[in-house]
């Protein structure tokens, strides 16, 4: 048996019941974008059942689709990327990472230059390529890195790779890492490499994110646990920090990933691969950029039958995302929404209906009983749906 994870980073469909709390109403990232470009074209998803869900412009709602489709709403708090990973893998957290919308503490600032010998550009909240574009020149100067976060609970550390190899930046995460302890314990500490110059400076796919360790065990220790691969495609072994994970795979962009995960399933004979595609939210949903949404949601799905075909029966895969981020908003940040949910497996009935599920982790529930190894975390397995 094996099983498959699809995760589309940042790939919403709005209606959060408590998005007015985080600032986030009315957002809804699959159906803004389509109705901002004048409809999706996915002809795959919408085969599988991502019309049902909601209106999607551009994507019909046939009543015989391929997979069991529905929609998962998230238990904990947060709308970042390690939160949603977390409970997507069975662990619900209880308690928010902290946020700095104004900067770290002074003190902490200061422990980080002290310990890696140089000052620090910035502290402040703002886009990553925008805080490159206005600092990056000084940066080349003096050689300090640039220190920033945002809405989530990050600490980002960005360097040109002239100045400061990207080992040794993320030799300086690792410090930063080391540093965050509660209070101050943030979701991730993220190495933000660039290379051009002024005026024309580009982030490199040489991003690593240094999350803390799951405080439970996830369904991917239960796997590997039982004597499975497991296998990360993209950032999936940073936001877990490595625990569960037999193999890692890093990428170059979301295509890249499509690419390994089928080579990857042409070759396991059983376990759980679990691929991350990130360009959605990174390269679109926080550059307000709609129509480039739309075009890579199409990309996306334009590699999908090849993915679906590695499949065989007995096997599982499972399409979700694990927050929003509409481009279509004035906000750069992600979005507290619900996000979809299709379930496939070859020989399958068509049109299951999965409803509203009550939380991400159902994803974990299911992905134990399709693998058949031991449960006790959280969540409510759909796998008799998929019989």
């Amino acid at each position: 048996m094996r099983a498959l994870v699809l995760v589309l980073d940042g790939c919403g469909i709005g209606g959060a019941p408590d998005a007015l709390a985080y600032g986030d109403e009315g957002s809804d990232t699959l159906g803004n974008t389509a109705r901002a470009v004048g409809g999706l074209r996915v002809p795959v998803l919408e085969r599988l059942g991502l019309g049902t869900l909601g209106t999607i412009a551009g994507v019909a709602a046939p009543a015989d689709h391929l997979a069991a489709a529905g929609i998962l709403r998230q238990r904990a708090a947060g709308k970042d990327s390690t939160s949603g990973h977390w409970e997507l893998a069975g662990v619900v957290l209880t308690r928010p990472f902290p946020t700095y919308p104004e900067g770290f503490p002074p003190e902490l600032i200061v422990a980080f230059s002290r310990a890696i010998g140089r000052p620090v550009l910035g502290n402040i909240a703002a886009s990553g390529t925008e805080i490159i574009a206005r600092l990056g020149a000084e940066h080349l100067r003096t050689g300090a890195p640039i220190v920033y976060t945002s809405a989530d609970s990050v600490f980002q550390i960005a360097a040109h790779e002239d100045v400061v190899p990207p080992e040794v930046l993320y030799e300086w995460c690792r410090v930063a890492r080391d540093l965050l302890r509660p209070p101050h314990d943030v979701s991730r500490v993220i190495a933000r490499p660039f290379v051009g110059a002024p005026g024309a400076f580009v982030r490199t796919d040489r991003r690593r994110d240094f999350a803390l360790p799951p405080p439970a065990p996830t369904v991917l220790d239960a796997v590997r646990d039982a004597g499975l691969a497991v296998v990360g495609v993209g950032k999936v072994a940073d936001l877990f920090a490595g625990r569960g994970v037999t193999h890692a795979v890093h990428t170059h962009d979301d295509l890249d990933g499509l690419a390994h995960t089928v080579e990857i399933l042409r070759a396991l004979e059983a376990g759980l691969v679990w691929t991350t595609l990130v360009d959605l939210d990174t390269r679109y949903g926080h550059r307000n950029d709609p129509e480039g949404y739309a075009r890579h949601l199409a990309a996306i799905d334009g590699q999908l039958d090849g993915v679906l075909g590695t499949l065989r029966p007995g096997d599982v895969i499972v399409i979700t995302a694990d927050h929003g981020n509409d481009p279509t908003t004035p906000s750069t940040d992600h979005a507290r929404e619900r996000v979809p949910l299709l379930a496939w497996r070859p020989g399958m009935r068509p049109g299951v209906r999965l409803g509203v599920r009550d939380s991400f982790s159902d994803v974990a529930a299911t992905l134990a009983d399709a693998l058949g190894v031991p449960w006790e975390g959280a969540g409510r397995s759909f796998w008799s749906a998929l019989q």
